[in-house]
């Protein structure tokens, strides 16, 4: 298994994000091929979420070893799939409607669902809503703890 490489960024609301990827080198994928569909993913079910700035090409390049050039180009590739937005100075970000991404009404619909369906377990285990949200809350840290 290839050990994470996370990279730290503000997002433009002043958010403090990371971003979880795996690089392997010695192998047939280019570095910026295989950043470049971790991020589309990323785009794609929503963990980017459309308008977010991305880290620049300098503070990326900094944090996983990486040249430049290579998240250049891999920046320059998402921007013609149309993915992300170069937006001069003011850096890149998540198009508002990335190709392949769920669009944000549907994935509201989903979370209403999710949280609906959650809500009926609970009562029928007999947990009090702060007991549910500790629950919830446990299962969110050991997910995102999971992922890095």
């Amino acid at each position: 298994m290839v050990a994470p490489h996370v990279a730290h960024f503000t997002d433009q609301h002043g958010q403090q994000r990371r971003l979880v990827l795996r690089l392997t080198l010695g192998t047939t994928i280019p570095l910026f091929e295989q950043l470049r569909a971790q991020i589309s993913v990323m785009v794609a079910v929503g963990r980017l979420e459309p308008g977010c700035r991305l880290p620049t090409v300098r503070q990326l390049a900094e944090q996983l070893r990486l040249a430049p050039g290579t998240v250049a180009r891999t920046y320059r590739e998402l921007e013609n799939d149309g993915i992300t937005q170069g937006k001069g100075r003011s850096g890149t970000f998540v198009a508002n409607e990335p190709p392949h991404s769920e669009p944000g009404e549907e994935r509201r619909e989903r979370l209403q669902q999710s949280a609906q369906r959650f809500a009926f377990e609970v009562r029928q285990l007999g947990i009090n809503s702060d007991q549910a949200m500790a629950a919830f809350e446990e299962a969110h840290s050991a997910e995102e703890t999971s992922e890095s």
